[in-house]
Parts: C-alpha cells; sequence; structure tokens
C-alpha cells in the first residue's frame, strides 16, 4: 500500500471547493483512496471520494493529511491537489 503525507496548501483548509476538486480527482480511480488528518484524535480514515467526508476532517491550512491507496499514482495526484491552494485557481 502506497502512502504520502503531505501539508494542506488551500488558504482555507480542505472545504468546498477543495474538497470537491480532490473528491472528483479520486472518483477518476477505482481504487479505493483514503485520507487521514495527523495528529488527530480519530485515526479513521476518510474516502478521498466523498467531499463531505473530506470537509469532515477538520483540515485547516498547514495540516498534515496522509494520502493511502493501493494504487500509487492516485495517491500521488491526490498528494499533490492537497498540497495546492486550490482556492487560488
Amino acid at each position: 500500500m502506497a502512502s504520502k503525507t503531505v501539508t494542506v496548501g488551500s488558504a482555507v483548509g480542505l472545504h468546498a471547493r477543495p474538497a470537491s476538486l480532490i473528491a472528483e480527482a479520486a472518483s477518476e480511480y477505482d481504487d479505493d483512496i483514503f485520507l487521514t488528518l495527523v495528529g488527530s484524535d480519530d485515526d479513521d480514515e476518510t474516502d478521498a471520494s466523498s467531499s463531505l467526508m473530506i470537509m469532515a476532517l477538520g483540515a485547516e491550512n498547514g495540516d498534515q493529511v496522509t494520502v493511502t491507496s493501493d494504487n500509487a499514482e492516485a495517491v500521488d495526484k491526490i498528494a499533490a491537489l492537497i498540497e495546492k491552494d486550490l482556492d487560488a485557481e
């Protein structure tokens, strides 16, 4: 299983716009992709293809999120999106 820990780049965290862009990209893959907020009391994995679940993570700018999947390409793509300021685009 591939995983990568990245820092949230969006200025206001993973709210509606970034979450929907990440979920849309995750939906392009047949593999399950999971997100985990580093340092959270809740170690549950969040389904990266659900924008509502991504928003429920509560990840803010500067927080670290771990992306995990059996598909290394998917991990790289989703991790890159999380690192970007998706509000600036």
